[in-house]
């Protein structure tokens, strides 16, 4: 992931969802503020995703769609706070600009 001008300019998807709605998400988050993206990548991937919302997970309480979509913003946090680390190692300072 590269956030340049305070938006995410690249992200690079290692690993997603079968569905393949990771991907589509992702490609959305592009242009967008990291902040924001975080929680609008949860969204765009419950619109992409094909499981059964209407199956309820025993351990978590939710749908399918619901947990995959706590754990994209959840895998996204974590891309966004790596970037931003290796721009302060890179750079000396916190701005992504």
């Amino acid at each position: 992931m590269d956030i340049n001008d305070g938006c995410i300019s690249r992200i690079d998807v290692v690993r997603g969802a079968p569905c393949g709605a990771t991907w589509d998400a992702a490609g959305r988050m592009v242009g967008m503020p990291p902040d924001e993206a975080i929680i609008r990548m949860g969204l765009e991937v419950q619109f992409f995703c094909t499981a059964d919302p209407s199956g309820w997970d025993p351990i978590y309480g939710k749908s399918p769609v619901h947990l995959a979509g706590k754990l994209h913003s959840s895998a996204l946090s974590k891309a966004v706070d790596v970037s931003r680390s290796q721009t302060i190692e890179k750079t000396g300072s916190g701005d992504t600009d």
